[in-house]
This record gives structure tokens, sequence and C-alpha cells, in this order.
């Protein structure tokens, strides 16, 4: 069916407003399909965020109800500060994980924007009425694995939010606030912060508690770096030599990766300082191709220069290996 007038009115407006077109001003028909196919790809966007979302909710909220609420066992960040809290005074999990996260929406809503603060906002009331009304079943009363899984199941969480472009857990939006005026990192602020919920969880419960819950946090947070850096863990590539397009041939046509070459200056190196100018190579491979291309590129330059870094994440270019030819 066609869209009605009034359908048709909204949506060209919308397109106006992804493409910054005044109301007055005339559209062609290229930034007319430009716009549509702007519009349909923010919505899609929305879809999956939305799923990722509501997937995080129901992965934290087993972490939480299967492992952790049932063994009195806590995290850190401001969900272990409700978990705590809810272990010493009976009051209800689910308005606690609401009440101890809102101050830090209202730093988020200043600092880092609306859309992440409604989506964030969303999740949580969703985690509260998971916690509170979805029937999760209670797995175990072992405390290793309530520690393995209770916290792979809630850092998993929490990574698929924070992939949906929102968090269930507070604690980093103050970090990030706090570690803009001071000379701290924010991995340094969260550490500090745990510390300190660890430390009274050892004073008002015991010990073991305590520890156990610092399990919990290790494998929480090593399945949010799981998610959020994928399973490939990319790595950059720079490759200084003489003898760069024989090597730049062995990673296209061998790898089937792709490359940027760019030039480079005279400088100083251990011979001293060079007066040639050289072409540099810049790749990005997985952390299980590296030895094959230091391989290689030693075997066409044992003196070639190679510097490799960490890649948090990638966008666009091509970063997934290209078929080969046979």
């Amino acid at each position: 069916m066609g869209k009605s007038a009034k359908e048709r009115k909204v949506i060209l407006k919308e397109i106006r407003k992804v493409l910054g077109v005044g109301d007055r001003e005339p559209i062609s028909s290229f930034q007319l399909a430009k716009g549509y196919w702007m519009l349909r790809r923010r919505f899609f966007n929305e879809l999956k965020s939305a799923f990722l979302i509501a997937l995080g909710v129901l992965s934290a909220g087993f972490g939480l109800k299967g492992f952790l609420i049932p063994n009195g066992l806590i995290d850190g960040g401001a969900m272990g500060i409700s978990l705590l809290t809810n272990l010493k005074t009976d009051f209800p999990l689910s308005v606690l994980i609401i009440a101890i996260n809102l101050p830090f929406f209202f730093i988020a809503w200043k600092q880092i924007g609306k859309l992440f603060t409604i989506k964030s906002l969303v999740a949580i009331i969703l985690l509260a009425i998971a916690v509170e009304s979805f029937p999760y079943q209670h797995i175990t009363e072992d405390k290793l694995l309530i520690s393995v899984f209770g916290g792979f199941f809630l850092g998993g969480g929490i990574g698929l939010c924070i992939r949906g472009g929102g968090v269930i857990d507070g604690t980093e939006v103050l970090a990030i606030s706090l570690s803009k005026r001071n000379s701290l990192s924010v991995g340094d602020f969260i550490l500090f912060f745990n510390i300190v919920i660890f430390s009274v969880a050892a004073y008002l419960i015991n010990i073991e508690t305590a520890l156990y819950s610092i399990l919990i946090y290790f494998s929480a947070s090593k399945t949010v770096d799981f998610i959020l850096e994928g399973i490939e863990e990319f790595t950059g590539v720079t490759i200084i030599s003489p003898h760069c397009e024989e090597i730049a041939t062995f990673i296209k046509e061998k790898m089937g990766r792709g490359l940027t070459v760019y030039s480079g200056k005279r400088g100083y190196g251990k011979r001293g300082e060079t007066h040639a100018d050289s072409e540099i190579i810049f790749t990005i491979v997985t952390r299980l191709e590296i030895s094959r291309l230091t391989t290689e590129v030693e075997r066409i330059d044992p003196n070639a220069f190679i510097v490799m870094q960490s890649i948090k994440d990638t966008k666009g270019g091509m970063v997934k290996k290209r078929p080969l030819k046979e």
C-alpha cells in the first residue's frame, strides 16, 4: 500500500532534517534518495541498538538472579552498591538499581548526551523490571561457578548494553566526568571505586564474600572487554622499509588484507641521520596473523622497522579479510 500524503510529508520533513536542508530549499532526486537511505540506515541502527540493550538486560538479569542474589554475592560499581545495600537492608533491589544509578544520569545528560542518557535510563528500568518479575532459575550454590558464570552473564549484559549505546551501571559515567578534571584515567577511578566497595563488603559481610565478589568483578570486566573489542582482537601494524612494494604485495595478495601506504621524510635511526625518503605501510591484522606477517617481512627485509599497537575498534575501510584468488 502507498503512503498517505500526511506520511509522505512527515518522511520528507525527516529527510530534510538528516540532510540539513531548510524547509523551503529545493531537493534533488539524488538528495531525496540519499536522505531516504540515511533514514532507513538510522532506523535499522536504532532497531539493532534496542535489540542489543534488551538482550543485555536479559543477560544481566540472569547473572543477578540466577547466580549472585541467591548466594549473597556482589559485583563492583553501582550494581555492587545496590546489591550490598539490598543485603544489609532488605530494601527492594529493583528500586535500588534505579535510585543509585539516577544521579549518574544527570551527569551523563550534561556531559555525554541526551540519547545516551535516555537509552541508559530505559535499560536500567528494564533491568529493574527483569530483576523484580522475570522468572529466572537459581542455577548453583557453588561459589566458584557463581564467580565465573555470574560475572560472565553480568558482564555480557553490560557489554551488550554498551554496544547498544547505553549503560546499566553508572560508575563509568562518573569516572569519565572525574577524569576530565584530574590526571587519573577512567580505569584508575573505576579501580579505586571498586576497592572501596569490596573493602566495605569485607567489613560488613565477611572477607570470603568480598574475595569471591572480586572474582565476579574480574570475570565481568573481561567479558565486557571481549564483547566490546571483539573476538579477533585486531592489531595495527606499521612497517617502514625500502622494500615497501614487495611487502605491500605480500599483504594484499597472500594475506588478503587492506593497507595504506604513505610517504615518510628523513629522520634519525640506529645508523644516524638518513636523507632518503621512504614509504610507510599501515595495515590491520588479527593477532593470529602477526607471526606470519612479521616472519615474511623479516625475510624480505631483515632491517625493517615494525611497530604494533592494539586496536580497540574499527569502522569503515577494508578490515575484514577479502577472499583470495586461487
